[in-house]
């Protein structure tokens, strides 16, 4: 834990852009039509694993979340179209599902609101996996298909794009062919607007488990080498390569990413030793939920880490949060990163804005354990209310402020959180 009643000041560039996002199949609920929906019926191998059911009810429910995203002062929003209710079969679009996106992003411009649009986040529709998904060249019909129907709709709302989300972190053959598919989304897009393009990378920070340890730095640079750099490398050259593997080079890669969409949490520590490639320290955890989950430690330096290798374009995190049952930690969490984040910019990193993840309490793909959310969202009783966390109100006067000082960081946290206690 650091002493955060000890932090100076921070004050962020002027037009620095404050908001919060989540993702469509995490908070509509009933997205029946989508590959995830599908493998949450078959159930799930972990014993505390869940469906998402009607998650937070967000599709019926989003002019609530836009009211609250309103009064807590963000200045920016993102979330995802959903593919499969826009395209529930192969030979069909829902006009209805649609409009309910364009009044939806229509409501946040409407209130001064900058929209950031994930076209694919994770969830595909059914049919387009059972065709092999991203895992096929020959699929990139479909997907333009997909974009030449919905982002004429939806382009006069939508000020930033993300074509994907993560696919970084999937494997060689999914890594190599998703750049296709991002690639062909960025030029697809582009016929129909010039508002900035990206696709959201997950930027791990792996650092070797012993650091002094030839084989577990080995196995640092070659997961960051095949997770990370062969994203901004193709962004940047048109090389495609992953190691181990014949790489290619495209013209059509080569200059599709506007600004870096950066989503990142914290540090992942490899280890040659082990198959998994991958350890923790014994002080490392905090176990600030009742499960074992796998952001468990507060390491700020991350963003120093990874973002002083983007200093070619501009930055938009668009994914940092803690999870957490004790607000406290949240606020502790937002303060340390913001904090680092304020150093990235003074060493020449050019970050624009920043996105809190989450919004909402939401589904975490396989469970609604682990707490996000600046705002709770009563499922137990079915009314879905949102309720603003302390996190939040000090979010909306940093905000307000432009950054953070000691009255604000002293008026939402008198001591530092134990878990012991």
């Amino acid at each position: 834990m650091y002493d955060i009643f000890s932090i100076k000041d921070v004050t962020m560039p002027e037009r620095f852009l404050w908001g919060s996002s989540y993702a469509g199949h995490q908070v509509e609920g009933n997205n029946t039509n989508s590959n995830s929906w599908r493998s949450e019926q078959k159930g799930n191998p972990n014993p505390i694993g869940e469906p998402s059911g009607i998650a937070c009810n967000s599709y019926e429910m989003y002019m609530d979340d836009v009211e609250l995203v309103s009064r807590l002062g963000h200045q920016a929003f993102r979330t995802s179209v959903e593919w499969s209710r826009i395209q529930p079969d192969e030979n069909s679009f829902s006009e209805e599902a649609a409009e309910h996106y364009i009044r939806f992003f229509a409501a946040l411009k409407e209130r001064g609101i900058k929209v950031f649009c994930t076209m694919v986040h994770f969830s595909i529709p059914i049919w387009f996996e059972d065709k092999g998904g991203f895992n096929k060249e020959e699929n990139l019909i479909y997907f333009e298909k997909y974009l030449n129907y919905i982002v004429p709709k939806i382009a006069p709302y939508v000020d930033f794009y993300n074509v994907l989300n993560e696919f970084n972190l999937g494997n060689e053959e999914f890594k190599m062919n998703s750049l296709k598919f991002h690639a062909l989304g960025y030029h697809t897009i582009k016929k129909y607007t010039s508002s900035p393009i990206s696709s959201a990378h997950a930027f791990v920070n792996y650092m070797p488990y012993r650091p002094n340890h030839k084989m577990d730095i080995a196995s640092a640079q070659y997961r960051d080498a095949n997770d990370n750099e062969f994203f901004f490398h193709a962004m940047r050259t048109g090389e495609v390569i992953q190691l181990g593997r014949d790489g290619f080079y495209s013209e059509d890669i080569k200059g599709t990413s506007d600004f870096w969409s950066v989503n990142i949490y914290t540090r992942t520590l490899t280890n040659s030793m082990e198959r998994a490639g991958k350890s923790d320290y014994y002080h490392k955890k905090l176990k600030m939920i009742d499960m074992d989950f796998y952001l468990d430690e507060f390491y700020p330096e991350c963003m120093i880490n990874t973002l002083t290798r983007l200093t070619d374009k501009p930055v938009y995190i668009t994914e940092n949060g803690c999870c957490c049952n004790d607000d406290r930690f949240r606020i502790v969490y937002m303060i340390l990163h913001f904090s680092a984040l304020r150093q990235c910019i003074d060493m020449g990193v050019d970050v624009k804005g920043f996105l809190y993840w989450s919004l909402l309490d939401n589904y975490e793909w396989w469970t609604f354990r682990p707490k996000f959310g600046l705002c709770s969202v009563d499922r137990e009783n079915g009314t879905f209310k949102r309720t603003p966390k302390p996190s939040a109100w000090m979010y909306k006067e940093i905000i307000e402020n432009n950054g953070f000082n000691q009255e604000i960081i002293r008026k939402y946290i008198k001591e530092l959180p134990s878990l012991g206690l």
